[in-house]
């Protein structure tokens, strides 16, 4: 049983032209042969829904078909039962033996009515539908549109930075795959895996169209004795048990040279001492610095270190574990 065109759009009898219009734009848009290269099926229900809205398009056709006066194709039911032959919307015999839609051994997708070229269907220029629904100009051949400018590829470097110039920015020279050098600047505060964008840097385009990019990704190395938490710096000070007890002044590195601090008496291991603006970022914005004590005993036992220790806890033992509550 032949298909009611207004199940091949999907529609109801009262549909507006509206409604005709936006079903077979969405379909034509999901169905075109341009989308889906050498699939049959799919050309055969493109021509199914094309000629579909060549007659409910068409504000005469359309009445004329839900009158019963016209069938499926086009054709005048009259002549069509008496064995003539169906002549199609676009003037080929029913079933789209004639001249038809582009992508499916025509020219053009245009009606083709009485020998001459009719460039609209359901009174629509069908160039400027599907100039619209997928971005072509009107007028060009696929070879044609797919001569349109292309951007160029882009490119992927590595590029290993030491930890002072991803905390406080600097300049580093990558060699591209053509051979050019080029300065990159390292943004102050870049972090590992970080990709820095060098516009127009990549392969060529085609057809006039603009280079890709040069995509850096950024590798920090560890630094010996500083690690990072977003913009802030950490370093571990190890600290005598004299230092810790009587209290020190104490020079320590930053990013920008050695500083003079000064531990507190009496200060446990873990204590963290704070340089403000001392880490990762540009002036202004910058994070800190934090010193963290760490108590360290000599490498070999000292007998006299022990023995003052003894006599000094046999007067002066304190509570440090009692929150375990053992």
């Amino acid at each position: 049983m032949t298909k009611n065109l207004y199940q091949i759009l999907g529609v109801d009898r009262s549909a507006s032209e509206a409604e005709i219009k936006s079903a077979y734009r969405k379909l034509a848009k999901e169905l075109h042969p341009d989308r889906n290269p050498g699939d049959q099926k799919i050309a055969d229900r493109f021509k199914e829904v094309s000629s579909a809205y060549a007659i409910l398009g068409d504000k005469e056709k359309r009445p004329k078909y839900d009158r019963g006066e016209i069938d499926e194709q086009g054709a005048e039911r009259a002549a069509a039962g008496f064995g003539a032959r169906s002549r199609g919307p676009y003037g080929g015999a029913a079933g789209f033996g004639g001249a038809g839609a582009r992508g499916f051994g025509g020219d053009d997708f245009r009606g083709f009515t009485g020998g001459t070229y009719d460039e609209t269907v359901g009174g629509e220029d069908v160039e400027d539908l599907f100039a619209d629904l997928f971005g072509f100009s009107r007028g060009r051949t696929q070879q044609n549109r797919a001569k349109q400018p292309q951007k160029g590829a882009d490119q992927t470097y590595r590029l290993s930075v030491s930890f002072s110039d991803a905390a406080r920015g600097g300049t580093k020279r990558v060699t591209l795959t053509t051979g050019r050098t080029l300065d990159v600047r390292i943004p102050a505060g870049v972090t590992d895996g970080q990709t820095i964008r060098l516009t127009g840097q990549g392969r060529a385009g085609r057809d006039g169209g603009p280079a890709g990019d040069a995509l850096v990704r950024v590798e920090v190395a560890e630094h010996p004795y500083f690690t990072r938490d977003d913009k802030d710096v950490y370093l571990d000070l190890p600290i005598r048990v004299d230092e810790a007890v009587r209290g020190a002044k104490i020079k320590v590195p930053t990013l920008d040279g050695p500083v003079t601090i000064t531990v507190p008496k009496g200060s446990s291991s873990g204590r963290k001492l704070r340089l403000k603006g001392k880490g990762v970022g540009s002036e202004g914005e910058r994070g800190d610095q934090y010193v963290v004590l760490k108590i360290v005993l000599p490498d070999t036992p000292d007998p006299a270190l022990e023995e003052a220790i003894e006599d000094w806890a046999r007067h002066h033992s304190y509570p440090v574990r009692d929150h375990l509550k053992l």
